[in-house]
């Protein structure tokens, strides 16, 4: 897997410096963190990411429809949600990569290599 500039979406600090720490030890770049979803859709205007992360849930917003906006300014950009719940997702986006909290390792590496090949897909 080559290396990723990735953008977190998620509202919980600690769960953010998680999957921060768990993606540099895998290779990749966080190039932004946001805890909304206006905050989300600017970071991804500015760090130009290869893969977002996100959480359903925000206190301000919702990642769902960040990352929607996005998809919709930037294109086709590789995506997974990580959330404890996963329903409201599969009923907006039922084809979405998900992966529930708490999570191990292997298990978000799986998620990503996952989320890749659905975004080559569908080029």
């Amino acid at each position: 897997m080559k290396n990723l500039r990735v953008e977190i979406i998620e509202d919980d600090g600690l769960i953010a410096l998680l999957l921060e720490t768990l993606l540099e030890h895998m290779g990749h770049k966080v190039c932004a963190t946001a805890s909304t979803e206006a905050g989300a859709v600017d970071a991804a205007q500015r760090c130009q990411p290869d893969l977002l992360i996100a959480d359903a849930r925000l206190r301000s917003g919702s990642g769902i429809s960040a990352v929607e906006a996005i998809l919709r300014t930037r294109g086709r950009i590789p995506y997974l949600f990580v959330s404890g719940d996963i329903a409201d997702i599969t009923a907006r986006l039922p084809a979405a990569i998900t992966l529930r909290k708490p999570f191990r390792e292997a298990a978000l590496a799986k998620a990503i290599d996952s989320a890749l090949e659905a975004a080559a897909a569908i080029l």
